[in-house]
């Protein structure tokens, strides 16, 4: 298929202003049960994407999909979404012309982020993120956890009071796993690490919210995670990407085979630079995001950066027809 470059796309009326795109992939947290559903009836490449993923794992990934005990684990929930945004991104591919300057995934995202940009095989993409869910359950096997979103403090102030937490009080384990937007951070550790810390936020009279997650992500307990998946992406066959992607790791695009695998086995146990990857593009003059996943996360997300940027989701008909309308007009 051809594509337009989105450097020659102009507005109607407004030669001067190209519309430069990029597309981002949510991560967990994004799924619901039944997702995709009213997309399956309308393309029929949605069911034929899940068929490749459920051959690729060997279990129906679809019907998983529509229970919550299943698609509420981990391990399922990851190639899940994975095979939900790869589903949507061959709807584009089939229904508009574009070309993305630049990819980028929260998290599990990064995943889809790299099969789309050609960089991962998509039955490859699928087995890694099932293990790696695996992993990061096997990793806390035994442990007490839990995430929480704090919300109305800077970034320096999260982590001063993670390692306040740490230093005062033995066997806690806490620290930022996600920084999100500003004024929102989510923090990630052992339950008694982030009990201590809520306590902390609650004096300060801000607001911490528990989230409901089976693995404390992108914390020192993915530290097994780690160790195990360096050696499942070492045996797994990658390209370089056809289309940048910025990764979480380092807010930044890695320019080797070597340093995306590490970028990606580093990201389990490191934070999530989304307000840095945010910034990164509006400072490389993206004026419009496509959501390519489930949900509406990353485009809520997008609202609340220092520089906004108009966020297009698309996991229902109806937001399909919203955005394919806008890049239609152009």
């Amino acid at each position: 298929m051809s594509f337009k470059s989105s450097q020659a796309v102009r507005k109607q009326g407004q030669p001067d202003m190209p519309l430069r795109i990029a597309v981002v992939f949510p991560g967990q947290g994004s799924q619901t049960v039944g997702m995709l559903n009213e997309l399956s009836e309308e393309y029929p490449i949605v069911k034929q994407t899940f068929s490749e993923a459920s051959e690729a794992l060997g279990f129906d990934l679809w019907a998983v999909c529509q229970d919550e005990e299943e698609l509420a684990k981990t391990e399922n929930t990851q190639p899940a979404l994975l095979a939900a945004s790869i589903a949507i991104w061959r709807i584009l591919k089939q229904n508009v012309e574009f070309e993305p300057l630049y990819f980028a995934g929260h998290s599990l995202g990064e995943y889809s982020a790299l099969c789309a940009a050609g960089c991962i095989k998509f039955a490859d993409a699928i087995k890694l993120v099932h293990v790696r869910g695996q992993y990061m359950q096997q990793a806390v096997t035994g442990v007490d956890t839990k995430m929480a979103a704090v919300l109305g403090l800077e970034n320096s102030q999260v982590i001063s009071v993670c390692e306040q937490v740490e230093s005062n009080n033995d066997d806690t384990i806490i620290s930022a796993a996600n920084f999100n937007s500003p004024g929102q951070v989510v923090v990630a550790g052992n339950t008694e690490g982030v009990d201590i810390f809520s306590q902390h936020i609650q004096c300060m009279g801000k607001r911490i919210v528990p989230l409901k997650v089976s693995v404390p992500s992108h914390c020192a307990l993915m530290q097994p995670a780690t160790d195990a998946l360096a050696e499942k992406l070492a045996q797994c066959e990658f390209q370089l990407p056809e289309i940048p992607v910025i990764q979480n790791r380092h807010a930044a695009e890695e320019k080797t085979i070597a340093t995306i695998k590490k970028a990606l086995t580093e990201q389990l146990s490191n934070p999530v630079l989304w307000t840095q990857t945010m910034q990164k593009f509006a400072d490389k003059h993206i004026n419009m995001l496509i959501e390519c996943g489930a949900g509406t996360v990353l485009s809520n997300l997008a609202k609340r950066q220092e520089t906004p940027i108009i966020t297009y989701p698309t996991d229902k008909p109806e937001r399909l027809a919203k955005l394919f309308e806008k890049l239609n007009e152009e």
